[in-house]
């Protein structure tokens, strides 16, 4: 390893092939962040040395570059194993510079750029030799148009990428910056010298057998953070001869898709957000190993698990690409609003409104070559047993603590088990987790105690209960198995909940109630058994008409059985005894969709049906919708909470309970605030009305307003932890 300080010059001006490996993330740098910071250095340097300190530099960072062994006669080549961001830049920065000298007739000052950009033509071997850097192959188209164009540049017709962009912003800014006057010469002559000379790069420079992947991860704090997924992309192409075409041929069939926007959106999970593809990798590594680790350490243990069990990365790289197309199959499946799906994406459908990703690596795990031979109807099986398990446990609120853990035993207990009998091996377990802590199946009693006399409404989150009563409809059509009715499954995630005998009652439901039965009635209409489904939102004055009208209303869009069936049972009146008699029936349906084997016992915990605690799951689109908060009203942060932070920002609530932040929407006050803030935050405590209550304070209004001031709140981020980053469920 050779580490000097070095200038661009000593960078660019011999002859000389940067090669951006293809494992190589692609440029990544903007103007607000890094084009602009760069350009007011450059020009701050100038100002200096041509005023208080003639011998001024400047530091703009450090780079990586392995030696790579060339045949005799060929351009000396060099890996980037790290700076290819600062690199990329700083060619583009003088190739703009050049395009400027060059279109004002500046010869001579031209030619000092350009070797500094081009190599020789006499040292071509092939046309991608003339550059000194050569990008990663996703960069490319972009920077051979703008770097190839001929002056003046017409940026409209060259390749539009971000690397055009930091070529034009440099351009102009150039242009701006040297003038029109008399002294254009001079300060053209002052920029030239000290773009050149006066810059400062810590060059670390490895020979061929070094180990660059160790530098690599080293350095990687440094800069915009690489994901789990950047990392292990280096760390397998790594393995591969350098610029080999094997290599080449290996990133298109195996990893490509993974840089595509499906795998580099961010999830969330629990309470951080990841890119799908670190997910995935999280994941599809559990479902191999069958070992708990955090999900922060996925790069860590993805590479030892290579080092010492699957060192052959030319075998690993096509089934990771397998399992990786059918994790992608299921998740976009389950995303189709209508018509049927399979049994899987339905269970991915419905598992995904618990906002769990818990299950994902025994589904990878049942796609694996090693379980090609369980039967179709034992997959089916296991998914209607795993299914049963997260929604009654969402269903009684149990505590998710411990939850990756027992995931990861299940998965080594399966792993054991006859492949011929897993629905079996599966129900043992689950049967066998009695403690209330961790993973115990709840059982019917459970189910009915926290469904009866519970104001559903606001103890579970919009998403979960629409899903819950979409499979209670889809029940009635005969879906996912049964007698399939012609009108198919319920179009998912998009029907409105409506309650039946309306939240506004007092005006069009009168009866003569005391304090006591209004608080009762107030809290009936709030339960299971006054809620239903439509598919065509009724407008707010028919919603809160007389039970005739509303009724003659809920007829005319009537294409949902579910609330078909409560037009057709009361004619004449809805009061406190229908909404009860239909909780009860809806209830033993829900134990009937998600069943437990005959005579099953959930916790062992004495009483636990009968000590259910009254906890409220309240989102942003409940307060909308009870008038608590309005569609377009401002939010903006606490003047008291995190005080140390400076945060001088406004967010916009939408009629579905989305916060926007811009144009960017959240789904939680606890996301919109970490987004802000950069590290997890309580979300209701955060952010206030323009009138200084905070949304905590607004929901306990809320809650006070129908009867439940003592509900155990459940929020995203707990305020005891929200400074910690131990958070999320798949271990941070």
């Amino acid at each position: 390893m050779k580490v000097e300080v070095v200038k661009p010059v000593d960078v660019f001006y011999n002859p000389v092939r940067l090669l951006m490996p293809l494992f190589q993330r692609p440029y990544v740098w903007n103007k607000e962040n890094q084009w602009l910071p760069l350009w007011q250095d450059v020009t701050r340097l100038v100002e200096v040395i041509h005023g208080p300190n003639p011998q001024a530099t400047h530091f703009l960072g450090a780079i990586v570059i392995q030696q790579v062994p060339v045949p005799l006669g060929a351009l000396p080549a060099w890996s980037v194993i790290d700076g290819q961001q600062r690199l990329t830049t700083l060619q583009l920065f003088l190739d703009a510079l050049h395009a400027v000298l060059d279109g004002r007739g500046w010869s001579s000052l031209a030619q000092t750029v350009e070797p500094l950009v081009e190599n020789p033509q006499a040292r071509w071997k092939t046309p991608h030799d003339r550059f000194k850097l050569w990008p990663t192959n996703k960069d490319r188209p972009g920077f051979l148009s703008v770097m190839e164009a001929p002056t003046p540049i017409d940026y409209q017709a060259v390749v539009q990428s971000r690397l055009s962009a930091a070529h034009q912003f440099f351009r102009d800014e150039i242009v701006a910056w040297i003038g029109d006057g008399p002294e254009a010469d001079a300060r053209a002559t002052a920029l030239v010298g000290t773009v050149t000379e006066r810059l400062e790069i810590a060059s670390i420079r490895l020979e061929a057998t070094e180990d660059a992947q160790a530098i690599f991860e080293t350095l990687n704090a440094r800069g915009t953070p690489l994901t789990a997924a950047d990392l292990i992309k280096n760390f397998v192409f790594q393995r591969f001869d350098a610029d080999s075409a094997e290599a080449e041929q290996a990133y298109h069939d195996y990893w490509e898709d993974f840089e595509t926007p499906f795998w580099e959106a961010e999830v969330q999970t629990g309470r951080v957000r990841y890119s799908r593809s670190s997910l995935f990798l999280y994941h599809w590594l559990t479902a191999r190993t069958r070992e708990d680790f955090p999900a922060r350490e996925v790069f860590a243990q993805f590479k030892h698990y290579v080092t010492t069990k699957h060192p052959d990365v030319t075998t690993l790289l096509p089934q990771l690409k397998a399992a990786a197309d059918k994790y992608r199959a299921i998740i976009e499946g389950s995303q189709k609003v209508s018509g049927e799906l399979s049994r899987v994406e339905l269970f991915a459908y419905r598992v995904s409104t618990l906002d769990s990703e818990l299950a994902r690596p025994l589904l990878i795990w049942l796609d694996e070559p090693e379980q090609k031979a369980v039967p179709a109807a034992d997959r089916e099986g296991i998914l209607d047993i795993l299914e049963s398990w997260f929604v009654r446990r969402a269903l009684v609120k149990t505590p998710s603590a411990g939850s990756n853990r027992l995931m990861v035993d299940l998965l080594a207990h399966l792993a054991g088990a006859d492949s011929q009998a897993l629905p079996a091996a599966l129900e043992t377990f689950l049967t066998g987790l009695h403690s209330p802590a961790v993973g115990y199946w709840p059982d019917d009693g459970e189910v009915r105690a926290a469904l009866t006399d519970t104001t559903a409404y606001w103890r579970y989150l919009r998403g979960r209960l629409r899903m819950v009563l979409e499979a209670l409809e889809d029940r009635r059509r005969g879906y996912p198995v049964g007698s399939q009715l012609a009108m198919g499954p319920i179009i998912r995630g998009k029907a409105t909940i409506e309650h039946i005998m309306p939240q506004n009652w007092s005006k069009n439901w009168p009866a003569d109630l005391d304090d006591a039965e209004q608080a009762e009635r107030g809290q009936l209409i709030q339960s299971l058994g006054n809620l239903t489904l439509v598919t065509q939102a009724l407008n707010s004055k028919l919603s809160n008409e007389a039970w005739p009208v509303k009724r003659a209303a809920l007829q005319k869009v009537g294409d949902v059985l579910l609330t078909n069936e409560v037009v057709n049972s009361a004619p004449e009146e809805w009061d406190e005894e229908s909404i009860r008699v239909r909780t009860r029936k809806l209830i033993e349906e829900i134990i009937a969709v998600w069943p437990v084997p005959e005579g099953h016992t959930g916790s062992s915990t004495p009483g636990r049906a009968a000590a259910i605690v009254t906890r409220a799951d309240v989102d942003i689109a409940s307060l909308v919708d009870a008038g608590w908060l309005t569609a377009g009203q401002r939010l903006i942060k606490n003047a008291n909470a995190h005080r140390e932070v400076a945060v001088d920002l406004e967010v916009v609530i939408a009629q579905d309970g989305r916060i926007f932040l811009g144009d960017t929407p959240f789904t939680t006050p606890s996301g919109a605030g970490m987004h802000v803030l950069g590290k997890p935050v309580n979300g209701w405590w955060f952010w206030s009305t323009e009138s200084g209550a905070t949304l905590a304070e607004v929901r306990s209004e809320y809650l006070m307003s129908i009867g439940e001031a003592d509900a155990e709140v459940v929020d995203e981020v707990p305020d005891e932890l929200e400074h910690s980053s131990e958070l999320d469920e798949v271990g941070a």
